[in-house]
């Protein structure tokens, strides 16, 4: 068996060096030399200047020794590159590093068991969403990232030149999903985000992943939301039974999730802030410190997983469907313990009520003329939803910071690495 990795920690006691090499497994694999049994390997290894990039032959041990990783019996070992100057970070976690410095440097940084659970779990998201969907009917598309006009407000949109016009970063594949889904009952995309918004959060970057998903022939928002909640649902459910080492690695526990979760009306939410001294204006989204309080109002009633459901139309896109009241619409947010992870709902699908909505909301239908020529040739009843990938892993994860769940974050000051 031929592994390669890089040198993460190095230790000698008396004749036995010990090397933990970091490769593809989240553990390291541990090569032990002993200087009685294999005197060129002893050598060879105690000479492995930290950050090495080599390749051993062995197989595992019979055995098992070490609690740190899986134990080799080495036949060879082979190095390919060392480092030219000392390592900028230390990589085996015994001195925890900056948020700043763990940005950095994630790249290296990966080498450590705990980085790279991270991203394993990533990994893990993406392949359970992408798998669930594709058996679920679901036809996964990729839509333009450079776009002649936002689903939300310009004042949240990257500009970009484009030859001679202007042009701006995609905010959501919002519109082409649903252009889409006029001939396509079922589409979704794995896909980035990109937002002009001033936010120096916790909880906010300026390019993000997300799942976008579409369906049409829908009934009713409700099977829209039943999609979202089974989907989340096979998604944690996935992770907790295929990236045991990996939460172990990280120190987490990850209940089962059961459906439905719980369906919270806006107004019931309100209530339930108010009567907990929490002020919140009238009409108008929840902030990330509403969201918060409630969630853990709804964690202590068992609710970690919970919609907010009819939504005040003046606080939402101009292609969420009105109740018959013109109030609510069939906007629904998805929250994980007071973290919206999700948004979405059921689509306005008629053309002549999507053009007044236009107008209702200060957008000029001019400026819409290729996404509104899809409502006239038989466009379905029709909704979905967009959910955050780096979110969900924050919850999932208990990270305490977005920025973790990103390998090259972009934020208002980051634009390298």
């Amino acid at each position: 068996m031929r592994l390669c990795g890089w040198v993460l920690r190095s230790k000698t006691i008396g004749r036995v060096v010990i090397v933990e090499v970091s490769g593809g497994d989240v553990r390291p694999y541990v090569l032990v030399g002993k200087q009685d049994v294999n005197p060129d390997l002893y050598k060879a290894l105690s000479s492995l200047p930290l950050g090495s990039a080599v390749c051993f032959e062995g197989e595992p041990a019979k055995e098992q020794k070490s609690k740190r990783g899986t134990e080799f019996e080495v036949k060879s070992i082979k190095v390919y590159a060392e480092p030219v100057e000392p390592l900028p970070v230390e990589l085996v976690g015994k001195v925890p590093s900056l948020l700043e410095t763990r940005i950095k440097y994630r790249w290296l940084l990966l080498r450590n068991p705990v980085e790279k659970a991270i991203f394993r779990v990533r990994q893990s998201i993406v392949q359970a969403a992408r798998e669930y969907l594709l058996n679920n009917g679901f036809t996964e598309v990729h839509t333009p990232k450079i776009v002649a006009a936002g689903a939300e407000s310009g004042a949240t949109l990257f500009k970009v030149q484009y030859f001679e016009r202007e042009a701006y970063l995609s905010q959501s594949p919002q519109l082409y999903k649903q252009i889409l889904v006029s001939s396509i009952p079922r589409v979704f995309e794995i896909t980035p985000y990109f937002r002009a918004e001033k936010f120096n959060t916790v909880r906010h970057l300026n390019e993000s992943w997300g799942i976008d998903v579409e369906q049409g022939f829908i009934e009713g928002v409700e099977d829209v939301m039943n999609t979202l909640e089974n989907l989340v649902a096979y998604i944690i459910n996935y992770v907790r039974d295929r990236n045991k080492e990996e939460l172990e690695t990280l120190g987490v526990e990850l209940p089962r999730v059961s459906t439905p979760f719980k369906r919270l009306k806006f107004e019931e939410a309100l209530d339930i802030l108010r009567s907990n001294g929490v002020e919140v204006p009238e009409g108008e989204d929840l902030s990330d410190h509403a969201e918060r309080e409630l969630g853990k109002i709804m964690s202590e009633k068992g609710h970690d997983l919970y919609f907010i459901v009819g939504f005040p139309w003046q606080s939402t896109g101009f292609y969420y469907m009105r109740e018959e009241d013109g109030y609510h619409t069939r906007k629904f947010d998805l929250d994980f313990r007071g973290l919206e992870i999700a948004s979405g709902g059921q689509r306005e699908h008629r053309y002549d009520k999507l053009v007044e909505a236009l107008r209702l909301k200060g957008l000029d239908p001019a400026n819409f003329s290729f996404y509104l020529e899809a409502f006239k040739y038989g466009m379905p009843p029709h909704g979905g939803f967009g959910l955050g990938i780096e979110r969900l892993m924050m919850q999932m994860l208990g990270l305490s910071n977005i920025r973790e769940a990103v390998l090259f974050v972009r934020d208002r000051t980051r634009l390298v690495p």
